[in-house]
């Protein structure tokens, strides 16, 4: 009997693939797995990032406060709870993928209803908070302005009232959370860059010295007219009066000894004309001890570089303005138009209460 040959495990069956061959197979296949896995994982992702989020539950938008210091899992929880978004896993899942995670920043944000995983996030990471409005109307006194930003419900802390004409009236941009010591600082620094810059120009040969003074007549421009195209010659007829040593005959100065800045409410009494303080300019010469209210540029402007003008007077015109006059004989003819126009307006409205008329003359 013939020798039985060993079994060659090398060689395989008819058909047989080699090990080696069937591994890279089974290997090919958990990859090409993987890829489909994971192509469908990144469409899941896109499709969550770019899908419409919840409708906001009042108006077109939700606002959402995320704290300082916050981490992604309570900015997801916050998020989750206002109704920004669905799921706080998926977010915290999405901020991860997009490496957005260690960028949220704290604040107030506006989130538009529907809006997308994407959108909130974007949101998020560059910081686009909610900034709201504080304005301080030209002429205001300091008091006045700290007022309106103690009011602010959206700012925090303590400020003091500023010197009188410290502040620029302006609309500024604060955030929920801010100091109103930064306000305030912000609305000073801003007075203070506008002075500077136009005190470096003004005109020369004005009837005072300092910038301090330039404010200090500005305020009572600013009190004189609401009219922008009216401040430079108003300007300039308190400039003239103060190179001819003439009182500057100025109502609202008196008013700002009475009341601090207040409306007084009626007009100004006889005996209030001739009484001495400081800031009565019928009484005294020169410009007042210092500023009655907080200009705007404008009436700075107009203050440091009034026109080359004669006029000396002006009186309520009626219409809003005023007309301007050079010498005496002008003015009277123009405080007479100005009584016929009050006894008109009396008589037209003899049935109803009177309202206060400005000064008759300055």
């Amino acid at each position: 009997m013939p020798p039985r040959r060993p079994v060659d495990r090398n060689k395989l069956r008819p058909g047989a693939k080699p090990p080696r061959r069937r591994w890279l197979q089974s290997l090919s296949s958990a990859l090409v797995t993987l890829i489909v896995i994971g192509v469908l994982a990144l469409g899941v992702s896109i499709w969550a990032l770019r899908a419409a989020g919840p409708p906001a539950r009042q108006g077109g938008a939700t606002t959402v406060i995320l704290r300082k210091g916050a981490g992604v899992s309570e900015v997801a929880g916050d998020l989750a709870q206002a109704g920004v978004i669905r799921s706080a896993a998926v977010f915290i899942a999405a901020a991860e993928i997009t490496r957005a995670a260690p960028k949220l920043k704290a604040g107030e944000y506006a989130f538009p209803s529907r809006a997308s995983l994407a959108q909130v996030l974007r949101k998020i990471r560059s910081g686009d908070i909610v900034h709201h409005r504080i304005t301080i109307a030209e002429g205001l006194t300091s008091q006045q302005a700290v007022d309106l930003i103690n009011g602010s419900d959206v700012l925090v802390g303590q400020i003091p009232t500023p010197p009188e004409g410290s502040i620029l009236p302006e609309t500024y941009d604060v955030t929920r959370g801010e100091q109103r010591a930064a306000v305030l600082q912000k609305m000073m620094d801003a007075r203070d860059r506008v002075v500077s810059e136009l005190w470096a120009h003004h005109k020369p040969g004005l009837p005072f010295q300092t910038a301090d003074q330039a404010v200090i007549l500005a305020s009572i421009v600013e009190k004189e007219t609401a009219l922008p195209g009216e401040r430079p010659r108003v300007a300039a007829v308190y400039v003239n009066r103060l190179r001819l040593g003439m009182r500057l005959q100025a109502d609202p100065t008196v008013i700002y000894g009475i009341t601090g800045g207040l409306p007084l409410g009626r007009g100004i009494r006889e005996s209030e004309l001739q009484a001495l303080n400081p800031y009565n300019t019928y009484a005294v010469a020169g410009l007042p001890p210092g500023p009655i209210g907080n200009p705007g540029r404008a009436s700075l402007a107009a203050a440091m570089d009034p026109p080359d003008t004669k006029e000396l007077y002006f009186v309520a015109d009626g219409s809003g303005g005023h007309a301007f006059a050079a010498t005496n004989e002008e003015q009277a003819k123009n405080v007479l138009k100005w009584r016929q126009i009050e006894k008109d307006r009396q008589q037209a409205a003899a049935h109803s209460p009177p309202s206060l008329s400005p000064s008759e003359h300055r």
